[in-house]
């Protein structure tokens, strides 16, 4: 869904680049916190590292928009210029399952959150949720294909109006008086919990992570930008503003209840925050939350369906996906792109109601499959940084920045991968190895040796022991690896 026109001001950058971030993760973040065994001081500590580490992650694509502005098709191209085709090719998968996932989750999210009006949608994960968000993707697609201009367009507007009803949710927990210090620091450290401050910190992580995918969505459009410098800032404007948003919510739902009261509230609503909501001013906080999330989804939707086919293009566009990918309709749209897409995401919805994936299940999947390219994005910076690529032209704190972000970035993708547990590790290698087939398809086309580095058979031999260790771990009846689930 690229396009040669590069028409995207600041603004219309901004607002892609909430719309890809701003969606359903903000309607359940206080609960999935608590649910994951966080107190208050391991749920602060969380926000405090994901601050420092998004920042300098951020920081590492606004210098990278700068310096390689030929490398236009977001995270997944610093991967390959820097490491290779191998890598490359696994930085670029991962970031269109993650996209794929994400979809998933948002259409879970956003048909559970209609079952208070249509209660025949249960929590979003019945048949009949799959036949109607099958419906809905699909004329999404038939959108898409008849031309990208109006959804970018759409959903821009569509970003302001659902920041309103969030942004009511925030002003009506402060001025009803319904935050109360003694309820936040109750229990702060999480004594007797059976979790260490650090364990809960390390707990955040899937929440912490989730909340922010698509903070890279002004970046991975950079192609439509005016400018590509102007993508970058987009992408350190819109983290600031959501991150103080995310902070905001989290922090006033830890005194309005306390952290028993938040895992309660998991489990008896769709999103946590209509838990909240009708804590402080009664049921129709709760609806008023539902009505919120309903359009907010909706939009999101919208915006993974282009981000899910420009995840399949922009690889292709640069020869790291099968060149069916890049042929155009009629309407100049990536046609193979958007049906491909749409085709994988279909078969994840169908997986998911077969094993009534939760919400939660659903989102961890889409976090672990993009901190892959998110750390592989971070070394590259490091990379250019030490060779003085991205300091070039750069004296005093221009250059100390550089290094910082360079610096923090990359301890934070590895804080990621860390903070998630082997089990997850596990789950990742699942995902990532069948990626070999398309990979595969691809280094033919090009005729070119399958592994063209010594350490990208190093690479896929990783990959095939832990997938080959998953099943045997699964086999044994691990519960260990089932805990990644």
């Amino acid at each position: 869904m690229q396009t040669n026109q590069k028409t995207l001001g600041m603004l219309p950058l901004v607002l892609f680049s909430v719309g890809c971030t701003l969606a359903s993760g903000v309607f359940a973040l206080s609960g999935d916190f608590a649910y994951a065994g966080a107190y208050t001081l391991g749920t602060l500590l969380g926000w405090a590292i994901t601050f420092v580490g998004m920042l300098g992650l951020v920081g590492c694509f606004l210098r990278l928009t700068v310096v390689k502005p030929e490398l236009t098709s977001g995270i997944y191209s610093y991967a390959r210029a820097g490491f290779g085709e191998y890598i490359g090719f696994n930085s670029a998968w991962g970031y269109w399952l993650s996209a794929i996932l994400a979809y998933v989750t948002f259409s879970t999210g956003f048909l559970g959150s209609l079952s208070e009006l249509l209660p025949f949608l249960g929590d979003g994960m019945n048949l009949a949720s799959l036949i109607i968000g099958s419906v809905i993707l699909w004329l999404l697609v038939l959108l898409l294909l008849n031309g990208v201009n109006q959804a970018v367009i759409i959903n821009a507007v569509a970003v302001i109006f659902k920041a309103i009803p969030i942004v009511f949710l925030v002003v009506a927990a402060i001025f009803a008086g319904a935050f109360d210090f003694d309820t936040f620091m109750n229990n702060f450290t999480g004594e007797g919990s059976g979790m260490s401050v650090f364990e809960q910190t390390k707990a955040c992580i899937f929440t912490t992570v989730w909340v922010f995918i698509g903070i890279e969505g002004a970046v991975v459009i950079s192609t439509r930008a005016k400018d590509t410098k102007l993508a970058g800032r987009a992408s350190i404007i819109s983290f600031v503003a959501l991150f103080a948003l995310y902070f905001i919510i989290s922090f006033l739902s830890m005194g309005v209840a306390d952290h028993d009261t938040l895992v309660s509230f998991t489990d008896n609503y769709t999103f946590s925050m209509a838990g909240v909501m009708e804590y402080i001013v009664g049921p129709w906080g709760a609806t008023l939350v539902n009505v919120a999330a309903v359009i907010s989804i909706g939009c999101a939707l919208l915006t993974y369906v282009i981000l899910c086919s420009d995840s399949a293009f922009g690889p292709a566009n640069m020869k790291c996906f099968p060149k069916i990918f890049v042929k155009r309709n009629k309407k100049d749209q990536p046609m193979y792109s958007i049906i491909f897409s749409a085709l994988f995401v279909e078969v994840f919805m169908i997986v998911a109601t077969i094993n009534s994936a939760s919400y939660q299940n659903c989102y961890y999947l889409s976090t672990i499959a993009i901190m892959i390219p998110y750390m592989l994005s971070a070394f590259y910076a490091f990379k250019l940084t030490a060779n003085g690529e991205l300091t070039a032209g750069l004296t005093g704190s221009g250059r100390m920045w550089t290094w910082l972000a360079a610096i923090i970035g990359s301890i934070y993708g590895i804080w990621m991968l860390y903070a998630s547990s082997f089990s997850y590790i596990l789950v990742c290698a699942l995902m990532y190895l069948p990626g070999v087939i398309i990979y595969i398809i691809k280094r033919r086309e090009e005729g070119g040796p399958i592994f063209p580095k010594a350490y990208d058979k190093v690479v896929f031999i990783v990959l095939c022991a832990l997938f080959v260790l998953f099943f045997v771990l699964i086999a044994s009846g691990n519960q260990f690896v089932l805990s990644g689930f």
